[in-house]
């Protein structure tokens, strides 16, 4: 590709493609490409000037990377984002500026008859609104912007009415476009992004990278993984968390002929999908559909705020009304109809708290609803899982007991077989354990059967096998020690966990885990008692010991051991009725019961699918600290709200104070009434937290 250097300072180079401009969709694959080459911190592409930003680490290797690339053969391992949004900002864009430009146009080509023409004929689609409003028996905004076109336009003011109409044309433009963003932003943070599925084939599953399967394939879904690609159920019946596509709030069963999406979610059972569509076409549009319908966009702050805006209406008009009467002046009557509450704060209120779940996404935390921010803002109460959420994300094996004389690796084979095909970071401990000793763990067993909280069972050589917890396998199993492995088995170390495994009713093996708590814990939960929070709780299935020894080294006083998942949720409902605003953070599939009960649901992005896709705030599994930040967004973001609650409410009154007096006339107080919601709109768009913030 041929290119020229246009800047350069350390670690970052502006380089111009030799040609005049990029569409929208080779912007993207540029853009792509540019974030694929090793030591790419971050770049950005501009189409309109085939202009390219880079920050880097090695510039020679930027170079010669930039110089191999060309657009008519991309490296298979470029990803292109589903929707980039690029094509919809240069849509507003370019309806932005043909706006002004035909404004200004009109007013210098146009003969003055033909321009009243046209402005009468545009004034027309305005009042209709206004009309319509009145019918539906609602006076709002609509009905002010109606009334002052139409008295500007009765007293022979048409310059007046060309100005106010041009600025509310752009201010619905520049709402409609921020809001679209927002949404669009939000959409693309809950896409899908699965990499891995279980195909059948002849000779049984096999584990592949999404990207082969195709239409046609058959793929095995079980409980608490996400459905990769839409299709029909082939086998098996499953109850079907749909959420995420349609906003239904519990699941629904589906049996062999129906049909599923990509990126709902399996709460219980299993089923086989063959693969109607692999391409992304339509997920997006269901998502982005979801969101704009779905209430959790507001926070009751937000609504409060609005609902006060239509409210205030009448009496812009009273004023109006008493201004005409008074003075007998249309002039200084429509100065203060040019002026309302409500556009200001229907415009600043969702833009702060879309940008806001914008820029929690920069810090990796994907919020759903604006709610989930106000809650967060709001809590007193923080309720913990223990494992994979205050301890890492990744627990490692650190022996294999044998209680029936098979060997290590053999027992550590059969457990791998079985964990392999479920979402629990405990499991995935077990296989990486497996694969890094080199154990191929084929398909020994019988169909599996995830019990949610408890463990996994299923049959290897005949054999019913259960892998879990000491409840699931000692009490409901009825597994029993031998006796000859007793004193082996009561000097089991209590600083792992342990996942035992059991054959036909008898302890087989014992897997330690070792499951260290996150170096960041302490500080974190220390710098949330800081940030207001009263009840800090940690809660785990694991044995009273452990689970002191955890919480002693989190500086939590509060845990409860030996829990099962209603445990959890009950525990949230009790506080939430005695007047506490309570979050909750986990990963597994057992936490789900406690994610839906509380104010806000946190899932750990690595977490079960199920968790994420149930819960209303994800954060990423690299630093707990993220939590911390979360807090600071939400809680500054509520202050934006009542910033721009009492701003809009000040600028609006003097203006209107103003219209009345005579001292502005109608172009001017529409000026500065539009100007300042742009304004407050624009400021509302900035970032909340101070530069330098993002964790490390």
């Amino acid at each position: 590709m041929r290119f020229e250097i246009r800047h350069e300072i350390k670690n970052r180079i502006r380089i111009h493609l030799l040609r005049k401009r990029l569409s929208s969709r080779e912007a993207d694959i540029f853009e792509c490409y540019l974030k694929s080459i090793g030591d790419v911190k971050e770049a950005k592409v501009y189409e309109r000037t085939a202009d390219a930003v880079v920050f880097f680490e090695d510039r020679d290797r930027v170079i010669e990377a930039v110089k191999a690339f060309s657009f008519d053969d991309v490296p298979a391992d470029v990803h292109l984002p589903e929707y980039s949004g690029r094509e919809t900002a240069s849509r507003y864009y370019d309806k932005i500026v043909s706006a002004v430009i035909i404004h200004y146009a009109k007013r210098i080509i146009l003969p003055l008859r033909i321009r009243r023409v046209i402005d009468t004929v545009k004034a027309a689609r305005f009042m209709w609104r206004g009309i319509k409003t009145l019918r539906n028996r609602h006076l709002q905004v609509e009905v002010l912007d109606a009334l002052a076109i139409a008295a500007a336009i009765f007293v022979g003011d048409y310059d007046t009415a060309s100005n106010v109409m041009f600025l509310l044309g752009i201010g619905d433009t520049l709402e409609e476009w921020t809001h679209k963003r927002s949404v669009d932003d939000l959409a693309r943070r809950m896409s899908l992004n699965i990499d891995r599925a279980w195909l059948c084939t002849d000779e049984g599953e096999v584990e592949v990278i999404s990207s082969e399967i195709g239409c046609g394939d058959k793929v095995v879904v079980r409980c608490g993984n996400m459905i990769p690609f839409d299709g029909e159920v082939a086998d098996g019946e499953a109850m079907v968390n749909q959420s995420s596509m349609t906003g239904e709030p519990t699941a629904v069963h589906k049996r062999r002929g129906m049909s599923v999406f990509a990126g709902t979610v399996v709460e219980e059972g299993t089923i086989t999908v063959a693969v109607t569509q692999v391409g992304g076409t339509g997920r997006f549009d269901r998502i982005v559909k979801m969101i704009e319908e779905s209430e959790k966009l507001k926070s009751s702050l937000e609504g409060r705020a609005e609902r006060l805006a239509d409210r205030l209406v009448p009496y812009t008009l009273l004023a109006a009304a008493a201004t005409w009467f008074i003075s007998r002046n249309m002039t200084k009557a429509v100065s203060v109809l040019m002026v309302d509450y409500s556009c200001a704060l229907k415009m600043s209120m969702p833009i702060s708290v879309l940008s806001a779940i914008k820029e929690a996404s920069e810090y990796d935390i994907t919020v759903k609803g604006g709610k989930f921010l106000e809650a967060a803002a709001d809590a007193d109460t923080i309720v913990f899982d223990k494992t994979g959420t205050i301890t890492k994300a990744a627990p490692t094996v650190v022996k294999v007991i044998s209680f029936n004389n098979e060997s290590e690796d053999e027992l550590l084979r059969q457990a791998a077989c079985l964990e392999e095909h479920f979402p629990h970071s405990v499991a995935r401990a077990v296989v990486e354990c497996a694969s890094c000793k080199g154990l191929l763990h084929d398909e020994l067993h019988a169909n599996v059967e995830y019990i949610v909280a408890h463990g996994i069972a299923s049959e290897i050589g005949g054999e019913r096998a259960v892998i879990g917890s000491f409840h699931f396998v000692f009490e409901d199993e009825k597994a029993v020690v031998p006796d000859d492995k007793k004193d082996l088995f009561d000097s089991l170390p209590d600083c792992y966990s342990h996942l035992y495994f059991a054959k036909n009713g008898r302890l087989s093996a014992c897997i330690l885990i070792e499951d260290p708590m996150r170096k960041e814990t302490r500080r974190t939960v220390s710098r949330l008692r800081e940030l207001g929070f009263e009840h800090i709780v940690m809660m785990t299935g694991d044995s009273s010991r452990t689970a002191a020894k955890i919480a002693s080294e989190a500086g939590i006083t509060e845990y409860y051991a030996e829990v099962l998942p209603e445990d959890k949720a009950k525990y949230i409902e009790i506080a939430k009725a005695d007047g506490h605003r309570v979050i909750m953070v986990g990963d597994g599939i057992n936490d789900s019961p406690a994610l839906s009960a509380s104010d806000a649901g946190i899932a750990i992005s690595t977490g079960a699918e199920i968790a994420r896709q149930i819960s209303d705030i994800t954060i990423s599994s690299v630093n707990l600290e993220s939590l911390i930040i979360l807090r600071n967004i939400s809680t500054l973001l509520m202050k934006r709200i009542r910033f721009n609650y009492r701003t809009i409410v000040g600028i609006n009154t003097a203006l209107i104070g103003l219209g009345m007096a005579g001292v502005i006339s109608p172009s001017a107080s529409a000026m500065l009434h539009n100007g300042s919601t742009v304004a407050l709109g624009l400021k509302s768009m900035t970032d909340l937290l101070p530069d330098g913030h993002r964790l490390s």
